[in-house]
């Protein structure tokens, strides 16, 4: 779709370019219709982070305003992770966290962190900037695609203007709609009420101090001495995805509420270093058992067990993660609960398939089986997808899409079914509420037959049962 007149809007932003077409009115329209359930959790969660984030753009020289690109990113949820495996408020996957000096290990990832994470994106943002000669609208778009796909973009379609770009084939449509979608999002954001958001509770803007703990410490502890719950020790660090802060770093630097910081550090002065900690990790091993653990780390046997409910004490894998308690008489289940992760997951529900794929490279991508791709989109046996074929690649997107079933309450009719491509026995009985084993009786099938397109098959099935 062309994007028709695009008309710059005065007033909207301060430092960012705002412009008006058919595409942004596209996502305008969507964010305050189906979308606008969503829209609003975002704008509530908007105030929590924004002044932070805006801060640190300010700091990076960027636009302030650059930093509602969070909203479209991640609608500012630092638990999200996407299909693409990318996490944190601003989607970096791993190896871009990792090249911005995000941390990630089993205790903690760092792309969840609202502050460290923004700080990357606000000099990821700054080189994309700097290698678009300033044109924000590139530079944003590299931000999704990645910077070597919008510069094959220029070479192409010779042309730096994003609009002109987008009206080609080779980008693709998450890219062509990311700056409509941050242009949108700038344009109601920066004045909800005038298109109807007057009912949001704005959250609170972050308030926090930050202390530091020279060795592994609970956090349950640190809220305990902070005069808060844990679960508010969790949200104002979102990095740390288990119980405690990670053992292998000292001079740990922790949130914790505003106000606190001075009773807190003088109830921990007063805390033996033996006592930060009540619980550890243990990767089970080949040869491990319950009693040589028990052994070195002075534990009992039996609270190993209880802790982390151990039906067979005799049968345990390889690579089981256990919590072993460090102190007689352990009273929390809460590191059992944190050995799951708290991601927050978004599963693509359709995958165009391009070159180069296979039914096995897409299960991996999606983490589904084969088998589950077959049946999603009837695919019999056959491994054959071309370039450009829709899949289905989610449980939820195949219930959307999935055949109506025959109600099998009426008479039984005889029809005649023409078979098509990808069709299956199993999926045609699914359809029609009939066994396979039926339509092999009825059609005279042998067991190993093999269905071809314009086959021609007798059903009988039961109609809808309406009288006329």
């Amino acid at each position: 779709q062309d994007e028709g007149k695009t008309t710059l809007m005065v007033g909207v932003s301060d430092d960012f370019p705002v412009v008006h077409n058919a595409k942004v009115q596209y996502f305008i329209d969507y964010y305050t219709g189906r979308g606008r359930k969503v829209f609003s959790r975002w704008l509530a969660r908007s105030s929590r982070y924004l002044p932070m984030m805006r801060a640190i753009f300010a700091e990076e020289g960027l636009p302030q305003d650059l930093a509602y690109l969070a909203m479209v990113e991640s609608g500012f949820n630092t638990r999200a992770y996407s299909w693409a495996h990318a996490v944190g408020p601003w989607q970096f996957i791993q190896s871009t966290g990792k090249m911005f000096g995000l941390k990630q290990d089993w205790y903690r990832d760092e792309r969840r962190d609202f502050e460290k994470s923004t700080r990357a994106a606000a000099r990821y943002l700054k080189d994309l900037m700097r290698q678009f000669d300033g044109e924000m609208y590139l530079a944003v778009a590299s931000y999704n695609a990645g910077p070597g796909k919008i510069r094959t973009a220029i070479r192409k379609y010779n042309t730096r203007d994003f609009w002109e770009m987008s009206r080609g084939r080779y980008l693709r449509a998450e890219t062509k709609n990311y700056v409509p979608k941050l242009l949108a999002a700038l344009t109601l954001a920066k004045d909800p009420e005038q298109y109807g958001f007057t009912d949001i509770e704005f959250q609170e803007p972050l308030a926090y101090e930050k202390v530091t703990l020279p060795s592994v410490t609970d956090l349950e502890i640190v809220a305990k001495m902070s005069g808060t719950n844990y679960e508010e020790i969790k949200n104002l660090n979102p990095e740390l995805r288990r119980w405690c802060s990670p053992p292998d770093e000292t001079d740990y630097q922790l949130r914790i509420p505003a106000g606190s910081g001075e009773s807190f550090m003088a109830q921990y002065a007063k805390l033996s270093p033996s006592d930060r900690a009540n619980y550890m990790r243990y990767k089970v091993k080949k040869g491990d058992t319950l009693g040589a653990l028990s052994r070195k780390y002075k534990v009992r046997v039996n609270d190993i067990i209880a802790l982390n409910n151990i039906r067979n004490p005799r049968a345990i894998s390889i690579g089981t993660n256990l919590v072993l308690p460090l102190k007689k008489g352990y009273s929390s289940s809460r590191p059992i609960k944190e050995l799951q992760d708290d991601y927050i997951r978004t599963r693509r529900q359709v995958y165009t398939v391009r070159s180069g794929d296979s039914l096995w490279s897409i299960s991996r991508k999606f983490g589904v089986s084969q088998h589950q791709l077959r049946v999603w989109n009837r695919l019999g046996w056959s491994n054959i997808i071309r370039p450009g074929q829709r899949l289905v690649v989610s449980s939820r997107a195949a219930k959307k899409s999935a055949p109506r079933t025959v109600a099998a309450t009426g008479p039984v009719k005889e029809i005649t079914y023409k078979v098509r491509s990808g069709d299956t026995l199993w999926g045609i009985g699914r359809r029609y509420s009939v066994g396979t084993g039926q339509i092999r009786e009825w059609n005279n099938l042998s067991e190993n037959h093999v269905l071809r397109p314009g086959d021609r098959l007798t059903l009988r099935v039961r109609t809808s049962g309406k009288s006329s």
